[in-house]
């Protein structure tokens, strides 16, 4: 059947496959409220002292002059021997909290991805952060690619190395690959960020979106007219409503002790 496109289910729509287009969207501050890599390794690790030393150790490497890159890879080192199977389900349970806590979700930045989604258009989350954190938010989007850093693992578990950090031009060397590999052409595509590190993605693509108010993206949304989103916690939504009495969903958005340690691993 020379031409058709295959749908959902095994469906065939009749006339050539239309074009391949993405959406490219950050993850932390952009599609959540929050950061999610920390927020994730406070709960997984469950101990307060075991945290406040490894936020102590990538505040002092922040603050001590190392690159972005470099800090991303040292937080990897906190999950050292942990089974990866158990991170994993711990990212899942990390989720279901977050789900249910009011402004997980950025509410205006949602309706953009469901409505580039409605338009034809595949969608690609780009993070620093990994995929414990990363996979459920992926599949509640229905989002069906995901470029993020890779931690080693050898023999289900993880080494505390990590074969790919996904930080600043590195997002756009992953978004032109996708988007070679899948025939979409660049300036059909499009893309959406909060931060200066996302400038790489956002400048790899035909059109960008801007959330919240970096001064930086902002000016450059005014001279390439970009669209702007807010990013306040008023215009975030959650995935499903808290549930009543559960502590757990009235949890406020994670919120780092230091300006460094925010931008420590980005």
């Amino acid at each position: 059947m020379s031409g058709d496109q295959r749908l959902p289910g095994g469906a065939y729509s009749g006339g050539p496959a239309q074009p391949v287009r993405i959406a490219f969207f950050d993850v932390d501050e952009t599609l959540i409220d929050s950061k999610s890599m920390f927020s994730f390794l406070e709960f997984h690790l469950a101990d307060p002292d075991r945290y406040r030393a490894a936020e102590g150790e990538l505040t002092s490497a922040a603050r001590a002059g190392a690159a972005r890159e470099v800090t991303n890879r040292a937080y990897y080192r906190n999950y050292a021997g942990m089974e990866e199977a158990e991170v994993a389900e711990s990212g899942r349970r990390w989720f279901d909290r977050e789900r249910r806590r009011e402004g997980f979700l950025r509410r205006e930045v949602v309706r953009e991805l469901r409505r580039l989604q409605t338009a034809g258009f595949q969608v690609a989350l780009v993070s620093g952060s990994f995929r414990a954190c990363l996979d459920p938010i992926a599949e509640q989007l229905g989002a069906e690619h995901l470029l993020c850093s890779v931690p080693e693992v050898a023999a289900g578990r993880y080494t505390g190395e990590v074969s790919a950090v996904m930080i600043g031009e590195a997002k756009a060397t992953a978004a032109r690959a996708l988007m070679a590999r899948s025939g979409a052409r660049p300036e059909e595509c499009v893309a959406y960020g909060d931060h200066p590190s996302d400038l790489p993605l956002l400048t790899c693509v035909g059109s960008a979106g801007v959330v919240g108010d970096d001064p930086v993206l902002a000016g450059h949304a005014d001279r390439l007219g970009w669209i702007r989103l807010p990013g306040a916690p008023e215009a975030a939504a959650s995935l499903a409503p808290a549930a009543s009495g559960d502590p757990m969903a009235l949890a406020a958005p994670f919120t780092p002790s230091t300006e460094e340690f925010i931008h420590a691993t980005r």
